[in-house]
């Protein structure tokens, strides 16, 4: 643990919201099986000054379908995560945790769909589904509270005041309508606290992933209006993280201005190394909040990916978000 941070297991627990309009305390977890082709990702936000949660679950099928659901379920208090369906347990602190959804789920066949995706959301397809998975930490605990006002948060202190995340193993199972998929894997968490809107980002490129033999990274490029960029992530090496010193981002893009490949450079104190990424599936999602009578729009690509490190093959998640201006994307092509 660094000693830019504090980190107890009181914090895996709730926070006492301040009075920002905009306070979230939000959990994130994600877990793939990479034998049957299956995996996805989990977050509820509690937004209690607001009277509601931010509920969001993204599966990826064997079949090329993503499974997902978006919700606001209304809430009255910030005393745990169980809104609309979806919960998340800690079951031993800064070493497991659980999460389930049960719940109807949207068939999305055609990913393109969910670019504008009120009329996917009002008609669509829907299935009766179930996720439950418990993590069990392959890794320290990494970030947690500042320890001093002059300490940057992984995202910035207008994201969240705190934030904490941790590599995994992960187990349970996905479910479907009639079908079923166990879940035998490795995935990632995070647990992150105080004021968030969405749109104080301006762009970044987020990846994290998993390796068979338990190795993994979380690694984050970010840049503000500005245009000051910040590096920020690590290597899980076994067992242990190294923090980054450098991270080059290079991106394919396909003709929609999607990411389709990416290159990555990393150094840390210990090692120099090349990450390839290859993103199987991506969900287009965007973001919209009202501000000052204004809406302001972001974009938040979810890519299911392969990563290549070294002799190593393995799987998690590419996310790329930016503000979309003037019907522009605020970081493409970088």
């Amino acid at each position: 643990m660094s000693s830019k941070f504090i980190m107890r297991p009181e914090h895996e627990f709730m926070h006492q919201p301040d009075t920002s309009t905009n306070f979230n305390e939000s959990v994130y977890t994600n877990g793939f099986d990479t034998k049957n082709n299956v995996g996805g990702w989990m977050r509820l936000g509690n937004r209690v000054n607001e009277g509601h949660a931010e509920l969001s679950v993204c599966l990826y099928l064997p079949d090329g379908r993503i499974a997902c659901q978006f919700k606001r379920p209304p809430i009255t208090a910030n005393n745990g995560f169980d809104a609309g369906g979806l919960s998340y347990e800690v079951i031993d602190p800064l070493r497991s945790v659980s999460m389930t959804y049960s719940g109807d789920l949207i068939i999305v066949d055609d990913p393109n769909s969910l670019r504008e995706p009120q009329a996917l959301f009002a008609t669509g397809p829907r299935l009766p589904g179930h996720v439950s998975w418990v993590h069990e930490a392959e890794s320290p605990i990494h970030g947690g509270e500042p320890a001093d006002d002059s300490v940057q948060t992984m995202y910035g202190r207008d994201f969240s005041l705190g934030h904490f995340n941790q590599h995994g193993r992960v187990k349970g199972e996905i479910r479907v309508g009639d079908e079923t998929w166990p879940i035998d894997g490795r995935g990632w968490r995070d647990h992150s606290w105080g004021p968030r809107y969405w749109q104080v980002i301006y762009f970044y490129r987020l990846f994290i992933a998993n390796f068979p033999n338990g190795d993994g990274f979380m690694l984050l490029k970010i840049t503000d209006q500005q245009g000051r960029v910040r590096r920020e992530g690590v290597l899980l090496v076994d067992g242990e993280y190294e923090e980054i010193l450098d991270l080059d981002v290079s991106t394919d893009w396909t003709d929609q201005k999607d990411p389709a490949r990416v290159r990555l450079g990393v150094l840390t104190a210990k090692r120099k190394s090349r990450i390839d990424g290859e993103i199987l599936r991506l969900a287009p999602l965007r973001n919209r909040r009202k501000s000052d009578g204004e809406v302001l729009v972001s974009r938040i690509a979810e890519g299911y990916t392969r990563f290549s490190w070294g002799d190593q093959v393995g799987h998690g998640m590419t996310e790329y978000i930016e503000r979309i201006e003037d019907g522009e994307l605020s970081g493409y092509p970088l």
